[in-house]
């Protein structure tokens, strides 16, 4: 299958879902119409909440694609790759609606920032998290303040560091990454919709107050994940990466 952002609107809850047949992973394409997509639907006045879900029934998302990170050879260039990241957390920020995250399956590096960038997020039992950036000569630092934001300095520092473990859906439901974690897919689909559908009896005005309390204090976020792309930007051409990254060719 291609890769693809698509939405869909019913009963005021819009559905977004992004897929890549290669783990959901995410090259710069699919990040600007993710960024896209959540900005353009969040300013429609027919939707009040927001799903947003990956295709297929594994994998969440891989991260960053590895593909792309082989073929950077300057600076600017990882800049604008790893900026892709930041346009779509920062499009969940912005955004003036709920944003609910479904997390069928196993969610690495930029993956788990998405996750923590939701409003609500649930999760199954098999949505284990790595932030893996540290083995390849990165870090996560475009995608740490919403982790950060999410679950707290020490155990984002813990999961960044040990960057060859995932840690369980259930450490992460406990940190607050995820609010539930449920056993079968078919049973997080069933607590989505029914969640999303209760949201829509609320005042659309009055989670829009909430959301902007919610993230309050991240005002200066464009200028602070621009700066972190660069550094990742950067570090993408160390030797150490250039090396690291030729084992995935």
């Amino acid at each position: 299958m291609e890769a693809y952002v698509k939405q869909e609107i019913k009963n005021k809850i819009a559905t977004i879902e992004f897929f890549h047949p290669e783990h959901n992973s995410l090259p710069s394409n699919i990040l600007a119409k993710l960024a896209n997509t959540i900005t353009e639907v969040g300013n429609n006045n027919e939707v009040k909440v927001i799903i947003l879900k990956s295709g297929g029934d594994r994998t969440f998302c891989a991260g960053a694609s590895f593909q792309e990170l082989i073929s950077i050879n300057e600076a600017a260039t990882g800049k604008v790759f790893f900026s892709g990241f930041a346009n779509v957390i920062n499009a969940m920020r912005k955004c003036p609606k709920f944003i609910i995250g479904r997390i069928q399956g196993k969610t690495v590096g930029g993956g788990v920032g998405i996750a923590a960038a939701t409003d609500y997020c649930m999760a199954t039992k098999f949505a284990a998290i790595k932030l893996s950036e540290l083995n390849v000569g990165i870090g996560p630092f475009v995608v740490a303040p919403a982790i950060e934001r999410k679950i707290g300095v020490s155990a984002m520092s813990q999961i960044a560091i040990d960057a060859n473990s995932f840690y369980e859906a259930d450490w992460a439901r406990q940190k607050g990454l995820f609010t539930k974690v449920f056993d079968t897919i078919e049973e997080l689909d069933v607590e989505v919709q029914k969640f999303a559908e209760h949201l829509c009896t609320y005042n659309p005005e009055a989670m829009q107050e909430m959301k902007k309390v919610f993230w309050r204090g991240t005002e200066d976020w464009d200028n602070l994940l621009a700066e972190r792309a660069a550094i990742s930007g950067r570090l993408v051409l160390s030797d150490f990466t250039k090396e690291t990254l030729k084992k995935f060719k």
